[in-house]
């Protein structure tokens, strides 16, 4: 029997931030830390930390969004390097969720308006 290769599901869309964004992770043990959100998307993104998590440790994930405080467990994944670690949601109230797609969304209507300002003035 043959069968048709399946297609990848496309990536979510994401959001680099221009801006520092502090975030609170608390793990189940231990103190909070503060970190920096540098990519977010709705089933994840990129931190930098100042001592990366063990991969698979799961945190709570706080930081304040462009439409209100956003609030979601996640488990860690392998560092990158020392100070950079990404995540994947493994939950997130659908209040949170609702919040990251429309920040995401803004953001890049944003994003492709001050594209088309650009071409307008390379004219």
């Amino acid at each position: 029997m043959v069968t048709s290769p399946r297609t990848p599901a496309p990536r979510p869309p994401r959001m680099r931030f221009a801006e520092a964004t502090p975030v609170v992770l608390r793990p189940k043990i231990g103190k909070c830390v503060a970190a920096r959100l540098d990519v977010i998307s709705i089933t994840g993104g990129l931190l930098t930390v100042p001592r990366p998590f063990e991969r698979g440790c799961n945190v709570n994930l706080m930081f304040l969004s462009t439409k209100g405080a956003v609030s979601g467990a996640v488990q860690m994944l392998a560092p990158l390097c020392w100070n950079q670690q990404p995540f994947r949601f493994v939950a997130l109230a659908e209040d949170d969720q609702r919040k990251l797609k429309t920040a995401i969304q803004a953001s890049l209507s944003w994003t492709e308006n001050m594209g088309r300002v650009e071409s307008h003035r390379a004219w």
